[in-house]
């Protein structure tokens, strides 16, 4: 039958290249034009341990993986052990010769054992390291799909490694596709069919939210690395010919101090972390709100506290985005959910930094930081990117002024801004100390006032550039899921779900978090007969900020803080329908 919905697993430990080859064949896939998700699984360390990468691929838009998987390739045998009961009746385990598990895990259960000599065949066609990609090779076959789609994803991936890596890399994968028909044929009944659909990209949650930045006009972008926020500093520093500066920096402290001091100097600048590196950046983010630097932040969530699990996911850093920072000032929260929103996300971020001269952060998580999701093109086209730089003044309009003052006070709290030294008229002082509207130190009541007044008037004004939550579903529903972030896609699933089981459902989804649109969240959610906030936490902190900033009762707090992703199953099995 022809693939409506496939899952495939690839298992292993870490070093066996599980994560790129995962990756390589979610891409393949998404060539054929099949709408495809894949999801990283990894332990914090380079060897050893239980590796494995998800693969979900639709004729239909997918939002999420399943728990389910109807091929398992099993490049040792903990992967069997591990993960024989997610295959379903009909489904596949491609393993090679030699690797013993126990096959009792598979008995009566219509699953199909595939055994292969993979690590033969990728050392005489290659070396062993090429057994992933054998398997794969393997997966293919069984299921119809055609193999020119992995051979060209091998062209790309392997191409920088030289001519020989990439031809060994396709003789290991035909020579794996051609022994499996020989020796088993056509056992599997799921087909993956290609299906004529525009073009679209295979690309992480960090991926667009780093093409979002470069096109938005970032040109400075600094970080320590640290899980899941890597990927958008390697990112940037692989694409210096659009004009960004790449900084490696020797911490975290360091590296916010030079977006700051960058950003002070005109440039469009951010840094990237997760929640212990966040943690030592709170004094530089202070620092920016004092004085009033446009600053992105990205922050990637990961369960904590201290290391916690480094390569795992969370939504349990928005308090801490909320108040990190010493003393009172105001910043923007954005959470995007999906690469599209990573992208636009990205320039509006350095876009709202700029016209309210405050710190945007932008909160996302392991999961939509690290998954693979299939992306229509012109979703992060940079047509669609606007640059607001807000009130920066040129040098002529600098030189018509009788004065500067860099911190003049303002009915909305935004002063003027000029770069330094862009004109004579443009020296001023900035300094950390509270200060007087042309930046002199102060320590005056009165002015302490009235400056503590200015920037958080700032927050009141932002709110004209907060968006309200999505809807989904049905207008008539008797359960309502809220969600933010990463959750959304199994959450919108899970509605699905139950809309098809006979339960009316619908969603709210919430992407921009703060300054909090309470009366559009009022609205969003005035006609709701049952609350249920979905959120991958253990205190329920967006259903706090919903009871004390919008007045709305939650009648169920679904949480998850495993350091796993939810699932549209996961929701379905804990939902409270009444």
């Amino acid at each position: 039958m022809p693939v409506t919905d496939l899952s495939f697993c690839i298992g292993g430990e870490a070093g066996q290249g599980l994560e790129s080859s995962g990756a390589g064949f979610a891409k393949s896939l998404t060539r054929a034009g099949l709408h495809v998700i894949g999801v990283p699984d990894y332990y914090s360390r380079i060897r050893g341990g239980h590796n494995y990468f998800t693969i979900r691929a639709s004729d239909q838009p997918v939002w999420a993986v399943k728990e389910t998987i109807e091929i398992l390739l099993a490049l040792d045998g903990e992967t069997v052990a591990r993960h024989a009961g997610r295959i379903v009746p009909g489904g596949a385990v491609i393993i090679d010769d030699k690797i013993k598990f126990d096959e009792g895990l598979l008995a009566g259960r219509d699953i199909r054992l595939v055994r292969l000599p993979l690590v033969e065949i990728a050392e005489r066609e290659g070396n062993a390291l090429m057994v992933n990609t054998g398997a794969l090779a393997v997966a293919a076959a069984l299921t119809g799909f055609d193999l020119e789609y992995m051979m060209g994803v091998i062209a790309d991936n392997f191409g920088r490694k030289g001519e020989a890596v990439t031809q060994a890399n396709r003789r290991v994968a035909q020579a794996a596709h051609d022994l499996v028909l020989e020796r088993y044929g056509d056992i599997v009944p799921w087909k993956v069919v290609p299906q004529k659909a525009p073009s679209r990209m295979c690309l992480t949650g960090n991926h667009a939210f780093a093409m979002g930045a470069l096109m938005g006009g970032c040109k400075f972008a600094a970080a320590y690395p640290m899980t899941p926020a890597t990927s958008i500093l390697e990112y940037m520093a692989a694409h210096a010919e659009w004009g960004v500066a790449a900084k490696h920096a020797e911490d975290e402290i360091a590296a916010v101090n030079m977006a700051v001091g960058a950003a002070f100097a005109g440039v469009r600048a951010m840094v990237s972390t997760s929640g212990g590196g966040f943690d030592l950046m709170t004094e530089g983010i202070s620092l920016a709100g004092m004085c009033e630097v446009p600053l992105v932040v990205f922050l990637g969530g990961r369960p904590g506290p201290a290391t916690g699990m480094a390569t795992r996911t969370a939504q349990a850093d928005l308090f801490l985005a909320m108040h990190a920072g010493h003393g009172e000032f105001p910043r923007v929260i954005l959470a995007p959910h999906t690469p599209e929103e990573c992208f636009q996300v990205a320039a509006r971020a350095f876009n709202i930094a700029e016209k309210y001269q405050c710190v945007v952060i932008v909160l996302s998580d392991h999961y939509l930081a690290d998954s693979f999701f299939s992306t229509p093109l012109d979703s992060c086209a940079i047509d669609a990117i606007r640059i607001d730089r807000g009130k920066l003044l040129s040098a002529e309009q600098v030189d018509a002024l009788d004065e500067y003052k860099r911190y003049a006070l303002t009915d909305d709290g935004i002063s003027p801004r000029a770069l330094p030294a862009s004109s004579p008229k443009a020296v001023y002082l900035t300094t950390s100390d509270e200060h007087l509207e042309d930046g002199q130190i102060t320590e005056d009541a009165e002015i302490a006032t009235a400056m503590a007044d200015k920037r958080l008037r700032k927050l009141e004004a932002a709110r004209a550039d907060i968006r309200s939550p999505y809807r989904y579903g049905p207008e008539k529903a008797q359960l309502t899921l809220v969600s933010w972030g990463s959750s959304f896609g199994p959450v919108y699933e899970a509605m699905n779900a139950l809309n098809a089981k006979g339960v009316a459902a619908n969603m709210v989804q919430f992407v921009d978090l703060w300054p909090f649109p309470a009366e559009a969240a009022r609205q969003s959610l005035a006609d709701a007969k049952r609350i249920v906030v979905v959120e991958g936490n253990a205190t329920a902190q967006f259903a706090f900020i919903l009871h004390a900033y919008g007045g709305i009762q939650v009648d169920q707090k679904l949480l998850r803080y495993d350091g796993r992703s939810f699932t549209a199953e996961y929701i379905l099995d804990h939902v409270e329908v009444k």
